[in-house]
């Protein structure tokens, strides 16, 4: 039996687990594949206060270290289900170990939709990037392509063209579908091209990416496109899956919460990309994590 449960160990499940283990409380944290989340993947994180350059790992590394120097336990199990009963908090992993808490913080983050392709995992951070806020200024000076329509493609092809040499937007349908001033934006820019009703089909490269095969939809015609870098900006999958009959999530599956973490529920609380929230950065995902850690344990100080 623990006082509080950590389900993710990215940024915002470390920085609430490390918060509450301050606090005095034993805390458990599940992580079901990748210590640190998402933030690994980055090869150098230049927008985190306090720190010029350092690498995703190293920063995971740090929380992760952190964590155990006070006293957190850390389990790599799959969260498949959780229950509340009052002030017991049940939570059971695919292996089919049972936990129990007196309080839960949810902080499974959200993963960026991948396009399925083979070798797209190895190219991640060798010319693939899902996040042009974190990586664009890598790629200052040179030939980038973004793969998607919407909102975020948009806004991150109008941050690239101001320091790419060209940036090619590919969509797989024949017209865009964000906001029209971002479209009208771009449509001005004499650096950015545009490729419409086509898929990407494969990475060309070796070590690094090199390019891309991309395929008219229409015709079934294959042409390749040389770049330095592609964005992949196609959407965000929370990864709440577990707590879908438990908890309210929103039409695109993230829980609903506000600054407050609180779900709704007594003792279970949410922190990081997994929730609904304007901004989605390292240094949102650690606030959430102090926030939900604050009330977590004011919470069982309570009981």
């Amino acid at each position: 039996m623990y006082d509080i449960i950590v389900i993710g160990a990215g940024p915002a499940g470390l920085t609430a687990a490390i918060y509450a283990a301050r606090a005095g409380k034993s805390v458990l944290i599940l992580e079901k594949e990748n210590f640190g989340g998402q933030i690994t993947h980055s090869p150098k994180v230049e927008n985190y206060p306090g720190f010029n350059e350092m690498s995703g790992n190293l920063f995971a590394e740090r929380l992760i270290d952190q964590a155990l120097l006070h006293g957190c336990e850390i389990e790599l199990e799959c969260v498949v289900d959780l229950k509340v009963d009052g002030s017991l908090k049940t939570v059971t992993a695919e292996s089919g170990n049972v936990y129990e808490s007196n309080a839960v913080i949810i902080a499974s983050g959200s993963k960026h939709r991948h396009l399925g392709l083979e070798r797209e995992d190895y190219f991640v951070g060798n010319g693939i990037s899902y996040c042009a806020v974190c990586d664009g200024a890598f790629y200052a000076g040179k030939n980038v392509a973004i793969i998607g329509g919407g909102n975020t493609a948009l806004q991150e092809a109008v941050m690239l063209s101001d320091i790419c040499e060209s940036v090619t937007l590919i969509q797989n349908l024949p017209f865009l579908t964000g906001e029209e001033t971002l479209i009208e934006k771009l449509y001005l820019r004499d650096n950015v091209k545009f490729i419409f009703g086509s898929v990407v089909t494969s990475f060309i490269g070796e070590k690094h990416l090199e390019g891309l095969e991309i395929k008219k939809s229409a015709t079934g015609a294959v042409s390749r496109l040389y770049v330095d870098g592609v964005f992949v900006a196609i959407g965000q999958e929370p990864e709440n899956k577990p707590f879908a009959e438990l908890i309210a999530l929103n039409d695109n599956g993230y829980i609903i919460a506000d600054e407050s973490c609180d779900v709704g529920i007594p003792g279970v609380y949410v922190a990081g990309d997994c929730r609904t929230k304007a901004v989605r950065q390292i240094v949102t995902a650690t606030g959430d994590g102090a926030v939900a850690a604050v009330n977590a344990c004011r919470y069982i100080d309570s009981l």
